[in-house]
């Protein structure tokens, strides 16, 4: 893949990120690691929304969080993508999003169950990040969010969001949108006042490999 292919995947992947509801005007931001260069990543520049990306505008920073190529700024929370991209080599693409669902999931404490099929992409855990309702500002901050993230595909930033870390755009993409769902459905499930048991345990390995295949199908 060359370096305009990654950016035009970038542009794509926010456009559909922005359809989807996960923008919050111009607060979310996302990041895909440069072809041939894993220490850099191309970046959704600040002050533009999702679907206001263009190859112009999208900002170079390196593992340092330093915008090192770029006209337009830096996102303050550049830290989650540095962070999660020095502690991953196996990740490719990190978003960060203050969509509506998961942050008010990520308050309430609770186990994230397999109510719908890809919900069983997080069966294996989805972790929540407590330390601070703020904006990751702060190199230390982000290696926190990276450290509780670990091996997994996602993260919930406690009153805040939720952060991906997945090795395409694509993947990036649709993880967002099944995290998204899973957590709408367990509380409107929940507000309901009860609950038939989540997906057998023997269907939720099944169900979490066709969502990786979802993922993976235009890497």
């Amino acid at each position: 893949m060359t370096s305009d292919e990654a950016k035009q995947k970038l542009i794509d992947a926010g456009l559909i990120l922005e359809m989807l509801g996960q923008g919050d005007m111009a607060r979310g931001h996302i990041s895909v690691r440069m072809p041939g260069d894993p220490g850099r990543f191309y970046m959704k520049p600040h002050t533009f929304g999702f679907d206001e990306m263009t190859m112009d505008n999208i900002v170079t920073c390196n593992l340092e969080g330093e915008k090192v190529e770029g006209w337009a700024p830096r996102h303050s929370e550049v830290y989650i993508h540095s962070e999660i991209f020095r502690a991953r080599p196996d990740v490719t693409s990190v978003m960060h999003a203050h969509s509506t669902w998961p942050l008010a999931f990520s308050a309430t404490g609770r186990p994230l169950k397999v109510y719908t099929p890809g919900g069983a992409a997080f069966c294996d855990g989805l972790p929540v990040f407590t330390d601070t309702n703020d904006l990751i500002r702060k190199k230390e901050q982000g290696a926190e969010v990276a450290r509780t993230l670990g091996p997994h595909s996602a993260v919930l930033l406690k009153n805040h969001g939720l952060a991906i870390a997945t090795g395409s755009l694509e993947e990036t993409v649709v993880t967002a949108y099944v995290l998204e769902e899973a957590c709408r459905v367990q509380l409107l499930i929940e507000a309901a006042g009860s609950a038939l048991p989540e997906f057998a345990r023997e269907d939720i390995g099944v169900l979490k490999k066709k969502v990786t295949k979802i993922g993976r199908a235009h890497v």
